[in-house]
């Protein structure tokens, strides 16, 4: 398998951009060749007006095993034992999880098997995920002596303290029901729907004004880690530039006189 096709990349006519991880048979671990290869195409998203709405999947039983734990073996091996190594692996690795967060476009996990380690951080930086029935979630690394560290900061901003203490702590897996119960995932369906399910979803974000959902995701993740007067501060700031967009005055227009709006993206 070459370096191109462990990440698949597809562009429908409706500007969702849905990339693949496919690598099964290394169960689609953040290699450094899958960390570069995924920063390469988040980047590129986001500055491609074409791409409105970005799914991320994976081929096989496992969705992602996290970091490939026989690179960082290998990398033991070398005269700093690796230092230099992990030093760009972690981060690579919080690069790509700010590079979705910070992405302006709406980015879908679709999750069909199991979702660990950095794999989980991969879940919970996305805006939104839907799993199969069957999929699972865990943050193990405390089972090998590794505390998940890097996979807390995301899991801790999408559950409350206690779940993802349980999580980190324990290292047990855990189901999509009890992964919706506590916010990880947004819905489980069954198996043969979850990509119908994933594209119906992208596909009603698609149809937004590209401008209002750049300026709302951004807003969204900077208030919240304002204290309440600052995230009202930030955010009534937000409305006023947003209010005086042409889309936001289409909008309000198209709604009054109902009708579909047609959005410049402006």
């Amino acid at each position: 398998m070459t370096v191109e096709n462990i990440l698949l990349k597809t562009n429908n006519d409706e500007g969702i951009l849905r990339l693949t991880l496919n690598n099964p048979k290394n169960q689609n671990t953040l290699s450094e060749q899958m960390l570069k290869l995924l920063k390469a195409e988040f980047s590129k998203a986001s500055n491609d007006k074409s791409v409105r709405v970005i799914i991320l999947a994976a081929n096989g039983p496992i969705f992602c095993a996290g970091h490939d734990l026989k690179e960082i073996t290998e990398a033991r091996k070398g005269k700093d034992s690796g230092e230099g190594y992990f030093k760009r692996l972690f981060h690579s690795c919080s690069d790509l999880m700010q590079l979705i967060v910070n992405n302006p476009k709406p980015v879908i996990a679709e999750i069909n098997g199991i979702a660990t380690a950095a794999g989980c951080q991969l879940v919970a930086s996305c805006d939104l995920a839907i799993a199969t029935n069957d999929s699972k979630f865990a943050t193990p690394g405390v089972n090998i002596g590794l505390f998940c560290s890097t996979p807390m900061v995301a899991l801790s901003r999408n559950i409350a303290k206690k779940h993802a203490m349980e999580m980190l702590l324990t290292g047990d897996m855990i189901s999509a029901q009890h992964a919706k119960e506590v916010g990880l995932i947004n819905n489980y369906v069954d198996e043969i729907n979850i990509s119908n399910e994933t594209l119906i979803l992208a596909k009603k974000i698609a149809g937004k004004s590209l401008m209002t959902l750049k300026m709302g995701k951004q807003a969204f993740y900077s208030q919240q880690e304002l204290e309440l007067s600052k995230a009202y501060e930030l955010t009534s700031q937000v409305m006023i530039e947003n209010i005086l967009k042409e889309d936001a005055k289409e909008g309000i227009d198209a709604f009054i006189n109902k009708r579909n709006p047609k959005w410049k993206d402006t």
